[in-house]
């Protein structure tokens, strides 16, 4: 097939299955959009790409920046669980607020975008293990335990070199936090957790864990990717690890990187894994503007422009041969699997 039956093809994918992306910052996004004044945010800012792009499910984060740290973690994280709960209420005809696989297959019939929430880092929750249940009841349902940077659980993976202590691995808090997250039915994340953290969760964890949004650090040398090691631990542990879009995640040096690159770590994972552990974590931000001082947070540009041309990356995985059903894990099945293993109602 040439390029353009190639991008044909994808698009006819991606209107047959179903399409999940496990990370992106939209909850952050939309109340700082709202707090700025601008209005119709949803409808005009982010749905019409997910339309583009046949996008039937996305995972919310919940991010706290670093000027709300430490006193006022506990009310932006509530306060994007509302912002983004008032969005769902007031277009019920086209949002769907998920807590189960059944609620997102659900949503995809009838031509809804499913959206879920999930921490990453447990920065709301401060020190508090009680706070995990009243978020749970709120309708979150994953726990990514650290950003890049310490907390009360863990240590995180700056994206730059800072001064601190040793690092260690998960606290005895971030133990307890762990447990009470997977008897609430709550996957647990560990992008952005380091090494040493990463091998207690596997040691620690009863079920399934995912990495929703993290790359091989055999193709691009980042402690946010995984080893091959690593990624095989979490392989023999029934998860699943999401694609990371973000440029400094997909190729060494200046790029400009492509969706060519981004199928690269595909292959790197299905190599060493199984095709059954790959997904999207796009991890999407370049119509992010930075948080004042925090232009760090935005260390690089998408290799693909938004979700509405996922279907490259769909495009460039049929010219290597993969197959339609081995695409339709990567681009949804596979997460839906992990995620039916962990949630419950």
């Amino acid at each position: 097939m040439g390029k353009t039956d190639l991008l044909t093809e994808a698009e006819r994918i991606h209107r047959e299955v179903l399409v999940l992306d496990a990370h992106f910052d939209l909850a952050m996004d939309l109340l700082d959009r709202t707090e700025r004044g601008e209005t119709n945010v949803f409808r005009t800012v982010f749905d019409p790409p997910f339309r583009e792009g046949g996008v039937d499910c996305v995972v919310s984060s919940i991010f706290v920046s670093q000027r709300f740290l430490p006193e006022q973690a506990l009310r932006r994280g509530l306060d994007q669980v509302e912002c983004l709960r008032r969005e769902v209420e007031h277009w019920p005809e086209r949002l769907a607020f998920c807590t189960t696989v059944e609620e997102i297959r659900s949503a995809a019939a009838s031509g809804r975008l499913g959206i879920m929430l999930s921490f990453e880092g447990a920065e709301p929750i401060g020190n508090d293990t009680r706070l995990l249940s009243v978020f749970h009841r709120l309708g979150v349902r994953g726990l990514g335990l650290v950003w890049s940077r310490r907390n009360y659980l863990a240590d995180g993976c700056p994206f730059n070199p800072v001064k601190a202590g040793k690092a260690g691995g998960l606290t005895d808090l971030g133990v307890k936090v762990l447990r009470e997250a997977e008897r609430l039915g709550m996957w647990i994340d560990v992008s952005h957790l380091n090494d040493e953290g990463f091998y207690d969760v596997m040691e620690l964890s009863k079920k399934p864990v995912i990495a929703s949004h993290s790359n091989c650090r055999n193709l691009v040398p980042s402690p946010r990717n995984l080893t091959d090691d690593q990624i095989r631990t979490l392989a023999k542990k029934g998860g699943v690890m999401g694609m990371n879009g973000c440029s400094i995640f997909v190729g060494n040096g200046p790029g400009p990187f492509t969706a060519r690159d981004l199928a690269d770590h595909v292959d790197h994972v299905a190599k060493i894994a199984g095709i059954e552990h790959v997904g999207l974590g796009l991890d999407f931000c370049d119509g992010f503007p930075a948080p004042p001082g925090e232009s760090d947070l935005l260390p690089s540009r998408d290799v693909i422009a938004g979700h509405g041309r996922i279907s490259e990356l769909t495009a460039e995985l049929l010219h290597r041969g993969y197959s339609k059903n081995h695409i339709s894990l990567v681009l949804g099945g596979n997460f839906l699997r992990v995620l039916g293993e962990i949630l419950v109602s």
